[in-house]
């Protein structure tokens, strides 16, 4: 066996620690994928010969073997494990590396050793998803042969090296740090606009104008740059802190924030491009309204209590949108919804706490906000409930919510007979049975969501359930030919 060249043990079911040996006439090392636990065993570091070190996806800890003996390596990947502590200054000593250096999703502190300069053979180097901290070294600059970087996810601020492959990379391989990139950021968005030319301009809105931004890499991506006059102050510190825990969020259903740039000219964020744009946009234009069917109206109202049952009960520290319409709901070319400009609100407003100046879009206010101003997920729920009927309806459903809350005393509860095919979007043929039914346990649904009780709302999580349980068993009214049956609210 001290002879062995090769050993590949990778993608098994191997258990704790990995064993010492003497295998010192080995090139190449796989034990990926496995459960393997412990650190890493001294003797890596008098593998002279190896070529190729794989440890990756496993539960290994402690430091980073000091692998600079192992000079010939040309491929390292360690990534996912739960290394800790710094990244040995030694590997600087590694000047064969070529292929991959993968130091990715572990635990490491403390800064880019500028000794990587010397890998200068090295074609891709990932760092990402670590506890890094500082600037990254101007002198990387030297690694001429470096194809692909990737530092995102770490605590990293400071100017870019100004070599092609940052400027060239996509914007998601420095999202989540402290302050990294503005320079970079700046100079591709405003390249990529003109200056932020009007003719790049996609849509208007309260805080600002969205740009659509060709980067230099080939991404399309979402420019939202802020309009603030000379009262408007807002704290740095404060504003990169609520930031980055934007960034941090991940579900299917938000529009991703890929970073941001704070200037004495430009404040802007960028985000995820939707191809559709927004829901509001597209219920405006008859022929875009069309192409909007009923299933995929049915999947848009999934799609939205999803993003905000998980924003408001499954984040670490909850958020309240504040500014729910439908033109805050984006659609891609699936046209699956995606809710954008989470925190927005907040972020303009980051020393009032839970309590704010009127944020949200006129017609999709909660009423409670017209005496009080303390936000809350109730607030959300209202508006979700608005853009429901909006979307079932073809339009704002300001003339339907006003006939449905009116409290004379002559009149029947809210949300009494409700013709529903009066109701339908016109410009859609009636919906088959099934769908019919599936809607008219939406429209239920949306009528408790507009009380005028923010406490007879339901959370978003059972609107949720309760629309699965709706589409699974077939809950709701049959709707008949004729008038197509009455809406009843509980």
């Amino acid at each position: 066996m001290i002879q062995l060249q090769r050993l590949d043990l990778s993608s098994n079911s191997f258990v704790d620690e990995i064993p010492t040996g003497k295998l010192s006439s080995l090139l190449d090392l796989n034990l990926s994928d496995n459960i393997l636990s412990g650190k890493m065993p001294l003797q890596v570091r008098r593998l002279s010969s190896l070529l190729s070190l794989d440890v990756s996806n496993n539960l290994l800890s402690g430091t980073i073997p000091k692998v600079g003996d192992c000079s010939n390596l040309i491929y390292v990947n360690v990534s996912r494990n739960m290394f800790t502590e710094s990244i040995s200054l030694q590997i600087g000593n590694l000047m064969n590396l070529q292929l991959v250096l993968d130091l990715s999703y572990n635990n490491l502190s403390g800064g880019v050793p500028p000794q990587l300069e010397k890998s200068q053979k090295l074609e891709k180097m990932n760092l990402s998803h670590n506890m890094l901290l500082g600037a990254i070294p101007l002198s990387l600059n030297a690694m001429r042969s470096l194809t692909s970087i990737d530092v995102s996810y770490n605590q990293l601020e400071g100017p870019l090296p100004d070599s092609n492959v940052f400027k060239e990379s996509s914007v998601e391989h420095f999202q989540n740090n402290k302050g990294l990139c503005d320079r970079s950021l700046l100079s591709l968005t405003c390249n990529a606009t003109e200056d932020f030319d009007a003719k790049y301009c996609v849509g208007t809105g309260r805080y600002g104008n969205v740009y659509k931004a060709e980067l230099s890499t080939g991404q399309v991506v979402a420019v939202k740059r802020f309009h603030f006059s000379q009262d408007d102050i807002i704290d740095p510190k404060l504003f990169i802190s609520e930031i980055c825990a934007l960034a941090e969020i991940r579900h299917r259903n938000v529009v991703k924030l890929y970073g941001f740039c704070s200037h004495v000219r430009h404040f802007f964020l960028i985000y995820e491009y939707m191809e559709q744009g927004s829901l509001g946009k597209i219920l405006k234009i008859v022929e875009e309204a069309t192409e909007l069917d009923w299933t995929k109206r049915v999947n848009i109202f999934k799609c939205i209590a999803n993003a905000l049952a998980y924003m408001h009960h499954s984040c670490l520290q909850p958020i309240v949108h504040r500014d729910i319409s439908s033109n805050n709901i984006l659609l891609d070319s699936e046209y699956e919804a995606h809710v954008s400009d989470f925190g927005t609100a907040r972020l303009l407003m980051l020393d009032s706490s839970n309590r704010t100046e009127l944020a949200s879009t006129y017609g999709y206010v909660a009423p409670e906000l017209a005496y009080t101003m303390e936000v809350t997920e109730k607030c959300d729920v209202y508006s979700f409930g608005v853009v429901t009927l909006e979307v079932i309806t073809g339009k704002h459903p300001g003339n339907l919510i006003s006939d449905l809350t009116t409290t004379s005393s002559s009149l029947p509860p809210v949300g009494y007979n409700i013709l529903f095919n009066d109701i339908l979007d016109p410009c859609l043929s009636d919906p088959p049975m099934h769908i019919k039914e599936e809607l008219v346990s939406i429209v239920k649904l949306a009528l408790q969501c507009i009380s005028t009780s923010p406490q007879s709302r339901p959370r978003c999580t059972l609107c949720l359930n309760n629309y699965m349980v709706a589409i699974n068993r077939g809950f709701g009214n049959h709707c008949n030919g004729g008038d197509g049956g009455v809406v009843e609210s509980s």
